[in-house]
């Protein structure tokens, strides 16, 4: 149960507040040491100053390299990096791994190429996999020449893969037995090791040259006979991946078989390595938050203590576009000038057309996007997945058109008005409906991020497209 407590989110979150105390005193006493004069003085303060630090560095190495990593992250970057001095040398590498790639950036930027080296040559070649990208270029070379040749080669077969492969999301360090032994001579086998990697819940079969023959999960080893064949107990049917298949499906694979671990085989059915359950957890998280920053309009993870600059650069993009649709809408706006003068009301209405026509084409585009994410839609369902959100938007479109049109009557004593209102709404919510199918999946079909700016497009086009129906509706029937 004190483990629990440990590391439990209410508990990681006081660590914080103790850290930044930590840092608050240790800056007061550095500035203090700064402006004594008096030898006996200095001694004491320099005591006190060593003895906060030694606190702080004690608290540090307490923690789980994920829960130093959430501390740094929730630092500005002077604290963080004085935080980064005091971690042990022996977790750099582990920590690296744990914080976003906006915070790891700052961390190897405060680092030597020895010390770098340190920290990689701590990690397995899968994690250093993750790591590379990241080094600068030359620390990679020198990295790479400080390995041995199985590290070395097994760095350079991850590298190989893209990242959306399942290859990239590929470990090394597994168990592997062959099929004509007993169940009590695997035991055996297993007592020799000090301890078994992460996540084993099965150990792989294999041939003499490498091939795949089964899996004999954990489980069955404990509960069969000790004098049974490992090739009479073996499951003969795993989930496999392939290491150039697609890391999403990998993924949907993991939740819709319950998997912990899954062996990766190539074209020939030999053995390159295993995905676990941690692995594809990172990947789901990732792609879900890349996903929510990319219908922001946002290019990349941003460091939120990062300077002005970077976050500038960040997002002016699609500030850039959505600065351009509001000016299309206001285009639209002032065409229709003549029209809002002669009732005024319009000028109150319009905005509802196009703030729920955007509101609609968001909750449609939020699904396409997530069924394309889910391998459920792709670009042949365009024209049922059409008619379905029209008919959607249809019914929407009418009830809470009337729903508005009861309360401009209200307002107004306008029937005219109402009906006016009414069709706006329905057509722009039609349109929202369309567009919000249309855009993910024209994005799709061209081999970009279905993701990528949806929001900022859908309501540019809600907004100008609302903001037309309504006033030249109006301008035709009501004036």
């Amino acid at each position: 149960m004190s483990e629990l407590n440990r590391k439990s989110p209410e508990r990681l979150q006081d660590r914080l507040e103790q850290v930044i105390q930590l840092l608050e005193r240790h800056r007061l006493v550095d500035s203090l040491l700064d402006r004594t004069d008096s030898d006996r003085q200095d001694q004491a303060d320099d005591l006190v100053y060593r003895q906060n630090r030694a606190e702080l560095q004690n608290k540090l190495s307490e923690l789980h390299p994920a829960d130093v990593a959430y501390i740094l992250e929730s630092l500005p970057l002077d604290e963080r990096l004085a935080v980064w001095q005091l971690v042990k040398s022996d977790h750099d590498g582990d920590i690296l791994l744990e914080v976003s790639d906006a915070v790891r950036e700052t961390l190897i930027a405060d680092m030597d190429s020895h010390e770098i080296i340190a920290a990689a040559n701590a990690l397995d070649a899968d994690e250093l996999a993750d790591l590379a990208p990241d080094l600068p270029r030359d620390v990679v070379r020198e990295l790479m020449d400080s390995l041995d040749a199985q590290r070395r080669e097994r760095l350079r077969s991850a590298l190989s893969y893209d990242e959306d492969e399942v290859g990239a999301l590929m470990d090394f360090d597994m168990v592997t037995i062959r099929d004509d032994v007993t169940l009590e001579v695997v035991s055996r086998y297993l007592r020799r090791f000090d301890s078994l990697p992460d996540h084993t819940d099965k150990l792989f079969v294999v041939d003499s040259e490498g091939r795949l023959q089964g899996v004999l999960p954990i489980h069955k080893l404990l509960v069969s006979s000790p004098d049974a064949v490992v090739a009479d107990v073996m499951a003969t049917d795993p989930v496999v991946f392939d290491p150039h298949a697609e890391a999403g499906e990998a993924a949907q694979a993991f939740e819709r078989y319950d998997l912990v671990t899954a062996p990766v085989v190539d074209a020939d059915g030999k053995l390159c390595g295993r995905v676990t359950i941690d692995e594809v957890v990172d990947y789901i998280r990732e792609e879900s938050e890349a996903e929510v920053l990319s219908s922001a309009g946002l290019r990349e993870e941003e460091d939120i203590f990062a300077s002005v600059w970077k976050s500038v650069r960040n997002r002016w993009a699609w500030l850039a576009i959505n600065l351009c649709t509001a000016l299309v809408a206001s285009r639209v706006i002032g065409l229709f000038e003549h029209s809002i003068e002669q009732l005024v009301a319009l000028a109150a209405l319009m905005p509802i057309v196009a703030g729920i026509g955007g509101n609609s084409g968001n909750q449609t585009i939020t699904m396409i996007v997530r069924g394309i994410a889910t391998g459920q839609v792709q670009v042949a369902h365009g024209r049922r997945l059409i008619r379905k959100e029209a008919g959607v938007a249809m019914i929407n479109g009418l009830f809470w058109g009337l729903v508005l049109a009861v309360i401009a009557w209200v307002l107004y004593d306008s029937a005219a008005l109402s009906v006016v209102l009414m069709a706006a709404m329905l057509l722009n919510m039609l349109l929202a409906a369309l567009m919000g199918v249309f855009i993910p999946l024209l994005r799709l079909r061209s081999g970009k991020d279905p993701a990528l700016g949806s929001s900022v497009m859908i309501t540019g086009i809600t907004d100008s497209g609302g903001f037309f129906i309504f006033l030249g509706l109006a301008t035709l029937f009501l004036l």
